[in-house]
């Protein structure tokens, strides 16, 4: 029953933007088609999903696939919690596009962008279902396709079809990568099928397979150093696809990771900490990179790189756990990884629709040219600020939990597992993390929605349409309900570990989550009190009032200014370029002043390297002339060259020697 409708939803969602094509591109009527197709592929996916985290997971099928004859899909908790993103975001983005992506107003891209949502959504939920490399493959080609397409959506834009591209070329090269992950998987266990490798497999095999996958599935994760195709594609594409982005297809390769290692048998505690570093690195250097984004999207884009890193040290310790034969240590670790994958893609989504009605009201997402919107937009700027409340780690929201499992992880790896420096490093860096992303976010709230508008634009910005509403106040919603019942999330992260775990351990036994929730009703309710009481006390007062007369939105703090101090702090990984002439005299002319931070990975090492690469490659254009008679004489020199190994040398020696 779970199974079939889960294959049901799929194929609503695949063609729920067809009917669209053919209706005409000036009303609304297909993409009203395809969001009430994808609001109904969404309920019956989720049914599904609550069918199989609730036990049932019996019922598998199998379709035709030409290298094998049939290619099972079956689904199994696992699958269930991966599931449900892609379809809770799926159907609720189909919604909100009908306010941010009006067809009416987008008749050249709009059915265009439908129909590749649709068929995003079917390829994600087609590789998580699939048991088998070639469904597994076939899904993950078309969610990539998908999401090039919907990157290119404003193909006429020079920097949209820059980001698409360079998204092309990553997400295939971590799709080869992949081709050569399960070419060695079937060489080591006969099969494509994504079966438990048996324990005779040499480590060096194991140490290969490692590597693949996690190079092919870290590149759709988008953990540091692999995250360059990132930030470009999240700040180019329309918003809603920035959301699906950050909060769902990011974790099909955690999904890939966490499906694969746990395959595998007896990992050395080297993948764990191998893991646990870059996943640091990625949340530290991710969190930073966004403190120094004047661009909303791409400062939302960072934070995603600092969440995945967030989830991989999760991953790290539960592989830790797994090679020490610790089960607490991997069911804490395996837990904060798959609940902050729930979490993340719930509060991201929920800031990038935050954004994305931003962007709808005032036309612009450059930080420095917003500012009190939350007068204006009171509706988005309440959502916002639940979004930053979770993704800062703060109770009683969403965040905080799959966190504080994994600070009690990284504290357990003393007394249990043996490993001080996990704790020493790991712990101390999560709680950096938590304390720059609370600097970025207050400099965001601040700079977006307090204060006087810094532009006009700014000051006739507008509250944004049901339709983007409904699915905010939903995600909002969701983020308050795991906070608030961390006892009830409990069941659900052990039926998805279990297909996992080495040996089952209740959540609810290692952590304390019964107090937890308690803890979290209580903190809720004294902040609606003291959230009641400062609205009771407060008093209308000029922003600024310290003594001007008429004060002007020039004199609040920028969100650039804001941030200055901790940008210089890391200016030896940032290095900000800035311009601007120096300030001379007493009374100095006008000048213009602008910073930018380039992208680490991609504008300091992989452009001007293939630009190196251009430059020693050129000298081989002097034999491209236009010359027939030129081309002519390389390709008998070829032949020449190929019919001398027909050349019997061996035969020819002999016969010289014999005379």
């Amino acid at each position: 029953m779970a199974l079939g409708l889960v294959v049901l939803a799929l194929l609503l969602g695949a063609f729920s933007g067809v009917p669209g094509l053919f209706l005409a591109k000036r009303t609304p009527g297909g993409q009203k088609v395809a969001a009430t197709a994808m609001g109904l592929a969404a309920i019956l996916g989720l049914a599904g999903c609550a069918l199989a985290l609730g036990g049932d997971v019996s019922g598998q099928r199998w379709f035709s696939w030409p290298p094998t004859g049939q290619s099972v899909v079956a689904l199994d908790a696992l699958s269930a919690f991966f599931l449900v993103p892609v379809f809770l975001v799926g159907g609720l983005g189909s919604v909100y596009g009908l306010g941010y992506w009006a067809q009416t107003q987008h008749q050249d891209n709009g059915h265009k962008l439908g129909l590749f949502w649709g068929w995003m959504v079917a390829g994600m939920a087609l590789l998580v279902i699939s048991k088998n490399a070639w469904g597994f493959l076939l899904g993950w080609e078309i969610m990539a396709l998908s999401a090039f397409f919907l990157v290119a959506t404003e193909d006429k834009k020079a920097e949209s079809r820059r980001a698409a591209f360079v998204y092309l070329v990553a997400t295939h090269v971590g799709t080869l990568t992949l081709f050569g992950f399960f070419s060695v998987w079937n060489w080591t266990t006969g099969s494509y099928d994504l079966v438990a490798v048996s324990a005779g497999v040499g480590l060096g095999t194991l140490n290969v397979l490692f590597f693949l996958a996690l190079v092919g599935f870290g590149l759709k994760a988008g953990v540091m150093p692999l995250h360059f195709w990132l930030p470009g594609a999240h700040a180019n594409a329309p918003t809603h696809v920035s959301a699906m982005l950050s909060g769902v297809v990011l974790k099909m390769g955690v999904y890939g990771l966490v499906r694969v290692l746990f395959l595998l048998p007896d990992p050395p505690s080297s993948w764990g900490f191998l893991l646990l570093a870059l996943g640091a690195v990625s949340a530290v250097l991710g969190v930073v990179f966004a403190l120094a984004q004047h661009d909303l999207k791409r400062l939302l884009a960072y934070h995603s790189v600092e969440n995945i890193g967030i989830i991989f040290m999760g991953l790290g310790l539960g592989l830790v756990g797994r090679s020490s034969h610790d089960p607490v240590l991997e069911v804490l670790g395996l837990a904060g990884c798959l609940l902050h994958v729930w979490n993340h893609s719930l509060f991201k989504t929920l800031l990038f629709f935050g954004a994305g009605s931003v962007i709808h009201g005032a036309h612009t997402r450059q930080i420095d040219r917003l500012g009190g919107l939350g007068k204006t937009m009171p509706f988005t700027a309440l959502m916002f600020f639940v979004g930053a409340v979770a993704i800062v780690g703060l109770p009683p929201l969403n965040g905080f939990l799959s966190e504080f499992l994994l600070y009690l992880g990284f504290f357990g790896a003393v007394t249990r597992g043996g490993y001080p420096a996990v704790a020493a490093l790991a712990a101390p860096l999560l709680a950096v993390v938590g304390a720059l992303a609370l600097a970025c976010f207050v400099k965001v709230q601040g700079a977006v929605f307090l204060g006087p508008p810094r532009t006009e634009a700014a000051r006739r910005s507008h509250e944004a349409p049901a339709s983007m509403k409904l699915p905010m106040g939903v995600l909002a919603a969701c983020c308050l309900v795991i906070g608030l019942g961390p006892v009830f999330v409990g069941p659900v992260l052990d039926a998805a570990m279990a297909p996992s775990l080495t040996r089952a351990l209740p959540l609810v036994s290692v952590s304390p989550l019964e107090s937890l929730t308690l803890w979290a009703l209580v903190t809720l309710v004294v902040v609606l009190f003291l959230g009641l009481l400062m609205l009771h006390r407060r008093r209308r007062v000029v922003t600024w009032d310290g003594g001007y007369a008429r004060p002007t939105a020039r004199m609040q703090y920028s969100a650039s200014s804001f941030a200055q101090s901790i940008v210089r702090l890391f200016a030896w990984v940032l290095k900000p370029e800035e311009s601007g002439p120096p300030v001379r005299g007493t009374f100095p002319q006008t000048a213009r002043w602008a910073s930018h931070v380039n992208e680490v990975v991609l504008d300091r090492v992989l452009v001007p390297g293939a630009r190196r690469l251009e430059r020693l490659a050129s000298w081989f254009r002097r034999f491209q002339q236009g010359l027939t008679q030129n081309y002519v004489a390389y390709i008998l020199i070829t032949l020449l060259g190929l019919l001398g190994f027909l050349v019997p040398y061996g035969d020819i020696v002999a016969l010289w020697t014999a005379r």
